[in-house]
């Protein structure tokens, strides 16, 4: 099977269907912690959850990492229809893809051409598979890529119990997984360039700053999280302080009470801390885990040149628009020279947000985690557009 050519998944339905007449275990559900060894929670599968594939080549982290992720929707699928067929199953996951992706413009299109709904679905998953790798694609979780791809799972599960608002469920999970990365950063006693630079861009949005409301935000949706669901935000917080393959006593403190929050054993705790030294122990993922769960200095770089990019290309009707403000372009002017009151900030994501939803190409603001990069919008606006400030600069 090769999962980088057309007709792998039908390929793949054809291994699962012989290794289930031939009683092997591939139909039997798959374990957490198997997912943990096999990287696939930590984005650096290191093998396939489908054993044995039938290939000639030596299968890539992206390859592996796509048969992973279809083979747990189909897996979880099946573990809710016993007697559906694998049409069912496609089709299945390709209407929950249909109801996640809903709203977002021509994403759907791009796959409209391809009668087939196996060629669909093998097309969805290449998408998933390179956005999850393509930073700023899907938004700021981009910075732990593969890992992220476990909550298209949990939403499916979401999907499969009939719950109704899937898309809220993935929006509040990825903000708790987020402030729960945030918090296991700031513990780091060593923190290098590239943390603060993460640090400063989580600070710019109150959903992960340290707040009242953010926190207790945080301790309701742990309430209302399943076990795994609670193990799996441990295992990334453990992923963002281990980038320098080093664990001081604060950043132990910090998850130790992390654990006790999830309601987890230390047990648990110990798993996943030694789940991934083992990961990093091998050479050939090492490079790949550092790579992949902080790549902050690229992430940064980009997100400066695309905030640019859209400020230039989108300058007159951001003029326009900063003029008929008021107040919106006051504030931004007195950002240049002084920090702004918490309440000022409030009024300018607010506002500057508003004007985001009258200008097409800036609604990925709008989308989840779009707003962590309203900080760069708010700093590169006065220096891109200084023709808008003339009349309203803020003098020291």
């Amino acid at each position: 099977m090769n999962p980088s050519a057309s007709g792998w998944i039908p390929k793949y339905f054809k291994i699962r269907a012989d290794a289930v007449s031939s009683e092997s275990h591939i139909h039997e559900s798959i374990s957490y912690h198997q997912l943990q060894s096999a990287g696939f929670i930590h984005g650096v599968s290191i093998t396939s959850l489908l054993q044995p594939i039938p290939t000639k080549i030596i299968l890539t982290t992206d390859e592996l990492t796509k048969i992973n992720l279809f083979h747990l929707l189909v897996t979880r699928y099946f573990e809710h229809n016993n007697d559906a067929t694998q049409k069912d199953a496609i089709k299945s996951i390709l209407e929950f893809y249909h109801l996640i992706e809903k709203g977002r413009k021509g994403f759907f299109n791009q796959f409209a051409r391809y009668s087939k709904n196996h060629t669909k679905l093998e097309r969805i998953m290449a998408v998933r598979i390179h956005e999850s790798n393509n930073l700023l694609k899907r938004n700021f979780t981009s910075l732990l890529t593969y890992a992220f791809l476990y909550l298209d799972v949990l939403a499916y599960e979401q999907y499969l119990l009939g719950k109704q608002d899937v898309k809220a469920f993935i929006t509040r999970f990825e903000s708790t997984v987020l402030y729960a990365c945030f918090h296991a950063l700031q513990s780091k006693q060593k923190k290098n360039k590239y943390d603060r630079l993460l640090i400063e861009l989580f600070e710019g949005n109150a959903a992960y700053a340290n707040s009242k409301k953010s926190q207790q935000e945080f301790v309701e949706s742990v309430k209302a999280s399943s076990p795994h669901q609670r193990t799996f935000i441990l295992d990334i917080s453990c992923l963002a302080v281990w980038d320098d393959f080093s664990m001081d006593a604060s950043e132990a403190k910090f998850l130790r009470g992390l654990c006790e929050q999830l309601e987890l054993s230390e047990s648990t705790l110990a798993t996943s801390i030694e789940t991934i030294v083992i990961l990093t122990q091998n050479e050939s993922v090492q490079v790949k885990l550092f790579e992949y769960a902080h790549p902050v200095n690229q992430f940064y770089k980009q997100a400066t040149k695309t905030v640019k990019t859209l400020i230039v290309r989108n300058k007159t009707r951001l003029i326009t628009e900063l003029h008929e403000s008021g107040e919106l372009i006051v504030l931004l002017g007195k950002s240049t020279s002084k920090e702004l009151s918490a309440e000022e900030k409030a009024k300018v994501k607010s506002q500057l947000l508003d004007i985001c939803k009258t200008i097409p190409s800036l609604t990925i603001f709008l989308l989840p985690g779009g707003t962590l990069l309203l900080p760069l919008l708010i700093k590169f606006i006065p220096q891109l557009l200084p023709s808008a400030f003339d009349e309203n600069r803020i003098e020291k």
